[in-house]
């Protein structure tokens, strides 16, 4: 496997490309610990095409920066790479790692809208959980998988902070809420419908209403289009690739 390397520099991707014949060993493992301490990333060759890894992990940070202690993924960090990876000549195809407990709500969005927007082929794992805004970022990927372990909660927009009591609030509130229904239905199998009674469901959680789903019960619901691990979505991923080349000539 070779490995190439990506720094993010004045927000672009720059690619630092390998020696014709650089020690296998010693290449791989350089970079594939600065890219990750470096980025949470990595872009790596399968089959003689460059696969870009991308994590989501922690909250999602917007507008407002959380504390040290917070694991976070950061959107304005984050948003660039996407334009790069679809902009790139060189990666073929993204997959996108969740491990999310959901976080900043238009933020989370406008990740969602960029990854749905990409023409490459991508490819979603949840692992552990996609919760929240963690659910349309899972579906944004033109084909999503989900681990029979991990679960995914689905419930109302809410906010937190000072809130001014009135009705225009709760305008806003359900317009954003709207926005996620209308999203999630567009790019996944599940009715807008469905969603919003999971979204509203009591007796599910304890101080909330909401629903939790199961890996197997997402899938059955057209949430997530299949229960898999990391080598089913390398693999599904690896085909979307193959058929794009194909369908353009290359191969």
């Amino acid at each position: 496997m070779i490995l190439k390397k990506y720094k993010l520099e004045k927000s672009r991707l720059v690619c630092d490309v390998p020696e014709q014949n650089p020690p296998a060993e010693e290449a791989e493992t350089a970079d594939a610990g600065d890219q990750t301490a470096d980025l949470g990333s990595i872009t790596v060759r399968k089959n003689g095409r460059y696969i870009h890894c991308l994590t989501v992990i922690g909250q999602i940070e917007g507008h407002t920066v959380l504390p040290p202690s917070n694991k976070t993924t950061k959107y304005e960090h984050v948003i660039p790479r996407l334009v790069a990876i679809e902009e790139s000549e060189e990666i073929d195809g993204l997959i996108i790692i969740l491990n999310t407990v959901g976080g900043d709500v238009e933020a989370g969005l406008a990740l969602a809208e960029l990854i749905a927007g990409m023409k490459k082929p991508t490819v979603s794992l949840v692992l552990g959980g996609g919760h929240s805004i963690g659910v349309p970022l899972a579906v944004a990927a033109k084909y999503s998988f989900i681990t029979p372990s991990s679960g995914m909660t689905i419930h109302p927009v809410r906010m937190n902070g000072t809130v001014l009591g009135v009705p225009q609030t709760m305008v806003y509130l359900e317009s954003i809420q709207e926005r996620i229904v209308r999203f999630v239905s567009k790019n996944s199998k599940m009715p807008a419908e469905r969603f919003r009674q999971l979204m509203l469901a009591n007796g599910n959680l304890m101080t909330d209403v909401g629903t939790i789903l199961t890996g197997e019960e997402a899938v059955r619901e057209g949430l997530i289009d299949q229960a898999g691990s990391l080598a089913d979505a390398l693999e599904k991923l690896d085909h979307m690739i193959a058929k794009k080349k194909r369908e353009k000539g290359e191969i």
